[in-house]
């Protein structure tokens, strides 16, 4: 009767932990591979450094616009209807790795497009913003890439039927929408970085 606890036991951990299996392989195999590992490395580094870039407009939406504080401008966000991009298969509770990477390329696609709000609304940094959008298409295109090299299966994830912006009625809904847009990417890259490393970690 031990024995068997202890069996049921080991079959319920494996059955509810919270770092899946990737494509038959166990994910300490493939966070142990040399590769694998430089990805990671690599990634994490490219991610803190668009939420540097990130962080630079948000302080320059700040400074220009007096748009700081999220919770002066709650009222207006919920006109907008700006939303933000999910990422809630990358928390560690119900992390998948293949929908998980599938979720960020998807976030990242989402927020390359709405950056265009935030290069018309701040001109004199369109070469930031335009930095930006292809640094994010870059991240893309690594996750990408390493999913195809590790054989990982492709997650489709249901697309969504909203516009990625909204049509901004005034110039203050514009700015406000940019300084949305920028508060969400910070939050989508915090959540993806904290997924890149909790797999670096492992």
């Amino acid at each position: 009767m031990c024995r068997l606890t202890r069996v049921l036991a080991l079959a319920l951990a494996l059955l509810w932990a919270p770092w899946r299996v990737l494509h038959g392989a166990p994910l300490a195999e493939l966070s142990g591979d040399q590769d694998f590992q430089l990805f990671l490395h690599k990634n994490l580094e490219f991610t803190r450094k668009i939420k540097g870039d990130v962080a630079a407009l948000q302080r320059v939406v700040c400074d220009t616009f007096q748009l700081c504080q999220e919770e002066e401008l709650l009222l207006v966000r919920q006109d907008l209807g700006i939303a933000q991009a999910p990422l809630e298969q990358c928390h560690s509770r119900s992390f998948h790795a293949e929908a998980c990477f599938s979720q960020i390329r998807s976030g990242l696609r989402v927020y390359q497009g709405s950056l265009a709000a935030v290069r018309e609304l701040l001109p004199s940094h369109a070469a930031l913003v335009e930095t930006l959008q292809l640094d994010a298409a870059n991240l893309s295109s690594n996750i990408q890439q390493q999913v195809e090299d590790l054989g990982l299966a492709t997650v489709t994830l249901p697309a969504e039927d909203r516009d990625p912006l909204p049509a901004f009625s005034s110039r203050f809904h514009h700015q406000v929408g940019g300084f949305f847009i920028l508060a969400n990417f910070q939050r989508f890259l915090e959540t993806a970085y904290r997924a890149l490393r909790h797999l670096a970690r492992l």
